[in-house]
């Protein structure tokens, strides 16, 4: 029977990426969003099986429930991609106490509690992937983005923890590090610029591609690859791997 695979954040840009790469490697997929309706638009599309899963994945309760809901229907998640997130630009002084627990509550708690409820049956059955999609933010520091780049660093410190306390166990954890990836999360971006600088959409847009060094956004199917790469290769363990066109160079 095939493996099980959970994707957080399932529903578009480098979520819904990765579960049709996950469908398309025979797993079956949960997939996990606050959408309904977009996730089965993404169930419609994946050759294999899949659960359409509604969640807030700040939610302890909602994300304990499907965690369980899988458990009931397949079995434990051995695979599990830990993909939504949320991105905000302001000043430091600026940014206010509830933007920045929802940036953090989002970013850096909702993958804790995956990892925390995750790993024990992965652990006791000797073998599990964990992937979550941090960002090249938490790798060095930027200006405007104070929570966000605060929640990748702290996420990035989270794999790298879970990493060494189950690197005997057959479980692996890892982080993927896109640089801008062509996603709805980016057109977001694209519009603040433009919004804030007078720049047409698509000027603001060149801004961001040429901030790599390959000169355009990364394809969310590139970072896709990148994680199922850390899902079929047992030997990469508490990696933080950038996808970005060379501009942090590790």
């Amino acid at each position: 029977m095939s493996q099980v695979a959970m994707v957080t954040g399932a529903s578009q840009g480098i979520g819904r990426a990765c579960a049709e790469a996950l469908s398309a490697a025979g797993y079956r997929v949960a997939l996990v969003s606050r959408s309904e309706a977009t996730l089965r638009e993404v169930a419609d599309v994946l050759p294999g099986e899949s659960l359409v899963l509604p969640t807030d994945v700040t939610s302890a309760e909602q994300l304990d429930a499907a965690f369980s809901a899988v458990e009931s229907a397949w079995g434990p998640v051995e695979v599990l991609v830990v993909n939504a997130g949320a991105a905000m630009s302001a000043p430091l002084v600026k940014t206010s106490d509830d933007d920045w627990q929802r940036i953090l509550d989002l970013n850096l708690t909702a993958p804790f509690r995956c990892l925390r409820r995750a790993l024990p049956s992965m652990t006791s059955a000797g073998r599990g992937r964990v992937v979550v999609i941090a960002s090249t933010a938490g790798k060095h520091g930027g200006a405007r983005t104070a929570a966000y780049t605060a929640s990748k660093h702290g996420v990035l410190g989270l794999v790298r923890s879970a990493a060494a306390e189950v690197a005997r166990t057959g479980v692996t954890v890892n982080a993927v590090c896109p640089g801008y990836v062509d996603t709805p999360m980016t057109d977001e971006s694209v519009a603040h610029i433009a919004s804030g600088t007078g720049r047409s959409p698509e000027d603001a847009r060149s801004i961001l591609a040429n901030m790599q060094p390959i000169g355009r956004l990364v394809d969310p199917a590139e970072v896709a690859s990148a994680v199922m790469l850390c899902v079929e290769n047992g030997a990469i363990n508490g990696q933080g791997l950038n996808v970005d066109g060379g501009a942090v160079q590790s």
